[in-house]
């Protein structure tokens, strides 16, 4: 109708107000370093299912791997989530630093608000055995794997104002939102320092199922198994690929469907698990 055909002042109605789209929650994500990378494609994955984006990376990390540092990765990553209607925020952040998780949360709601889900996809994860690890690098793996981790999730849950669980039988029970997913690893043989703060990061996610219930949070584990994100050789490949039955390497796409349905209200109910999403790889 044209403004031309608007009816006389007599029968004229008020216009109804433009409906307001609900606000989309935000996920922050560790690790999103590479754009073939888990990380990326849970992101991209969240993204597409309504979630607006803030994101951690480290280039100096990737630059001193064999895979080497991809450039512009951050923008190009964060421009493919603008186009699925997220908005972002990249946030390079050195997680060795103790005092980094209070910096990401501060940069994450300052440009897209309080954080419903936490999903810690970051690692340092140099190979080496019980005979040749350094201090150093044992140190470095766990103030990464493991404290920054228990950081973040520290910080998470002095922070979250989301809709707050109840106990059963009361009005609004199992209507919590709080999310987090770390991913880990079962590797330990040869790879001494990445497996062992791994396990305990497990630990501490699966302590977070229990002790921060009382805000609608949940918290569960997810293994991926093997997934080839550049830093496999031939050999490694076809050894992993022929030891799954469904002859075949995970995808980070794999990865990021779990992430996607525990993140979602139909994933609420689990809780407190270590879940392996590998094909059926054996350890």
């Amino acid at each position: 109708m044209t403004i031309n055909d608007q009816p006389s002042a007599s029968h004229e109605q008020a216009a109804p107000e433009p409906a307001t789209a609900p606000a989309r929650p935000v996920a922050l994500i560790t690790g999103v370093g590479r754009s073939i990378g888990i990380g990326a494609g849970i992101a991209r994955q969240l993204a597409a299912s309504g979630w607006d984006i803030a994101f951690t990376y480290w280039t100096p990390y990737d630059r001193r791997m064999e895979w080497g540092a991809e450039d512009g990765a951050a923008t190009s990553i964060a421009r493919e989530l603008a186009e699925a209607g997220a908005r972002t925020a990249a946030i390079e952040a050195d997680l060795t630093g103790p005092d980094a998780p209070i910096r990401i949360f501060d940069e994450a709601e300052q440009r897209l608000g309080p954080v419903t889900a936490l999903i810690l996809s970051h690692a340092e994860s140099v190979d080496s055995g019980l005979l040749d690890t350094t201090v150093e690098a044992f140190d470095r793996h766990f103030a990464v794997n493991t404290r920054a981790s228990w950081l973040l999730i520290r910080e998470y849950g002095l922070r979250f104002r989301g809709e707050p669980g109840s106990k059963p039988g009361e009005p609004g029970a199992g209507r919590g939102t709080g999310r987090i997913v770390a991913l880990t690893s079962d590797h330990t043989v040869g790879n001494l320092p990445y497996g062992a703060s791994k396990g305990a990061l497990d630990r501490i996610t699966l302590a977070a199922a229990h002790e921060l219930a009382h805000l609608g949070v949940t918290a569960n584990v997810v293994n991926p198994g093997p997934v080839d994100t550049g830093w496999m050789n031939d050999e490694l490949r076809d050894a992993l690929t022929q030891g799954t039955p469904l002859g075949r390497l995970g995808t980070p796409q794999d990865t990021a469907h779990l992430v996607d349905f525990l993140c979602s209200p139909q994933g609420q109910w689990v809780n407190g698990q270590l879940l392996k999403s590998n094909g059926g790889a054996a350890p």
